[in-house]
């Protein structure tokens, strides 16, 4: 290769990198998105790029443990600081929420044990949407739990997660989900929701919870962020997939990224108020500001490719 052109290569590559710091903030997201159009939600101004980027971080933000935690009654995070997992407990076992990458296994292992579960105890592996930064890891924990966890997907997804085979393992499947089955363990249910766009399978899983005497409805939020192309099928799936989160119940609204549901402000609240003071992560008012936020996105890319 002639020595002008191996600078030129080099300087490509790594120009391209640097949209999202490394590759790995790419592997579930094709290309890099543009920088426009632009939208304004709640005085912020977003981006397609400035959300994904918002979404996924440096690559140690997605790999770097957050300090676990209780959401709400028997719902835990144990994800990174931008990859978002969940583990719900119950008396005959617990169900864990999305896997992340297979390199964050131990990451994801460490949580379960500093909150004092047991990740033999894991029955249920359920993923919000057939992409690598949020379900390449079904393989990894399946073996770390005894091999015994069922791994539980939406149908649409399955082609998806069977091409997802990282380190040449076969994606574990072991049971098939269509719009409105549950899911059950322990007395807790949950209730998946085709909410298709961002991938064919996209799923929101629904549920309630229990804290203080009362009794919350929780939304575990698949990403509403549509794909760089909008093709027919999938403008059908974005405007059904938006107009269904809106009528879900939602006490508490959780996402597969922590900036989908303003963790760490919530989170910082948390530990001020203690265990006694109100939980804010408790907040119906702000439950479909993601919704807003990818609806508007989706709107102005939709009527810019119309104008055309």
């Amino acid at each position: 290769m002639s020595r002008f052109i191996r600078p030129c290569l080099l300087s490509c590559i790594l120009g391209a990198a640097a949209v999202l710091s490394d590759r790995d903030a790419v592997l579930a997201q094709n290309t890099p998105p543009p920088d426009t159009p632009a939208v304004v939600v709640k005085g912020v101004t977003y981006t397609p790029r400035s959300i994904l980027a918002r979404n996924m971080g440096s690559e140690a933000d997605r790999l770097e443990q957050f300090p676990p935690y209780k959401v709400a009654g028997n719902i835990y995070y144990i994800g990174t600081k931008t990859l978002s997992s969940f583990l719900i407990t119950t008396a005959q076992g617990h169900i864990l929420m999305d896997t992340t990458y297979e390199k964050n296994a131990n990451v994801l292992a460490k949580s379960v044990a500093d909150l004092g579960f047991k990740m033999s105890d894991i029955k249920i592996i359920l993923g919000n949407h057939a992409h690598g930064d949020h379900m390449e890891g079904d393989a990894a924990i399946k073996a770390m739990t005894g091999g015994g966890a069922q791994v539980t997907v939406m149908a649409e997804d399955v082609p998806a997660l069977e091409a997802m085979t990282p380190g040449g393992k076969a994606h574990p499947i072991d049971k098939i989900l269509h719009d409105r089955d549950t899911v059950t363990l322990g007395g807790v249910t949950l209730t998946a929701h085709l909410t298709a766009g961002h991938t064919r399978g996209c799923t929101t899983y629904t549920t309630t919870v229990s804290e203080g005497g009362k009794s919350y409805n929780v939304v575990f939020s698949c990403s509403l962020r549509a794909p760089n192309t909008l093709t027919p099928p999938v403008i059908e799936e974005m405007t059904r997939s938006f107009s269904l989160v809106r009528k879900l119940p939602c006490d508490i609204q959780v996402g597969d990224h922590p900036a989908q549901f303003q963790m760490y402000e919530k989170y910082e609240r948390l530990k001020k108020a203690g265990p006694t003071g109100p939980n804010p992560f408790i907040d119906p008012l702000g439950c479909n500001l993601e919704t807003d936020i990818q609806e508007a996105m989706f709107k102005a890319v939709l009527g810019r490719t119309a104008s055309r």
